[in-house]
Parts: structure tokens; C-alpha cells; sequence
């Protein structure tokens, strides 16, 4: 699986944004997706993730009721909306998967497929 994140931008406080990953590859429907953000200086952080069935998705204390993940299977593409936007969501953006039996993780290294990221700065 090959992913390709798009989307970033400057954005003010309080506003939002949509970030794309798009996959290619069969087994993108199969894959447990997840989005993971990193800031400078920083470890890279789990945002959310959403299993290949859409049934189950968790997200970060942080982000959750702001930021809402999706996929489109058909399309081989996985969503990240932001709304609400903090200066402390400024970080670089990836998108993640794997196609596992196993329960999802929101650990960083449980994931074998990467995009190369977007950024994404909230200032004003």
C-alpha cells in the first residue's frame, strides 16, 4: 500500500481543514487507517485511527470532538476533518495503515504503511 497525504495549510484559529490520504493498492480495504501528527521537536502522536470496516474508531483526548476521521473504500482515500483548530494542532500530518487480524493500536510503530505527510499551521 502506497499512501499519499494532501490537504495542509495555514489556517486561523478556530477554523478547519480537510486532510486526504490516498491509497493505492488491493488491500487498502482490508487496512485499519489511522492519522498521526508531529510537531518540531516532538515524538510523533497518534490522532485516529478507523478499522477496514468503519465500525470502529478512536481518537486522541486532544482532537476528539474536533476531528472526525473517514474512509471511502471505493475511492482508496481516508479523511481527516479538523474543525476547531488550536495553534497546538500545528504539526506535520501523516497517514498510516496496516492490514492485521490483530486489535488496532494507537502505537506509532504497529503500523507498517506511511504517507509522506502534510503540513498543517494554525496561526493567526
Amino acid at each position: 500500500v502506497q499512501l499519499q497525504a494532501s490537504g495542509g495549510g495555514l489556517v486561523q484559529p478556530g477554523g478547519s481543514l480537510r486532510l486526504s490520504c490516498a491509497a493505492s493498492g488491493r488491500t487498502f480495504s482490508s487496512a485499519t487507517v489511522a492519522w498521526f501528527r508531529q510537531a518540531p521537536g516532538k515524538a510523533r502522536e497518534f490522532v485516529a485511527y478507523m478499522t477496514s470496516s468503519g465500525q470502529s474508531t478512536r481518537y486522541a483526548d486532544v482532537v476528539r470532538g474536533r476531528f472526525a476521521i473517514s474512509r471511502d473504500n471505493a475511492e482508496n482515500t481516508v479523511y481527516l476533518q479538523m474543525n476547531s483548530l488550536k495553534h497546538d494542532d500545528s504539526a506535520v500530518y501523516y497517514c498510516a495503515a496496516k492490514t492485521s487480524t490483530t486489535v488496532a493500536s494507537t502505537s506509532a510503530g504497529w503500523y507498517r504503511y506511511w504517507g509522506q505527510g502534510t503540513q498543517v499551521t494554525v496561526s493567526s
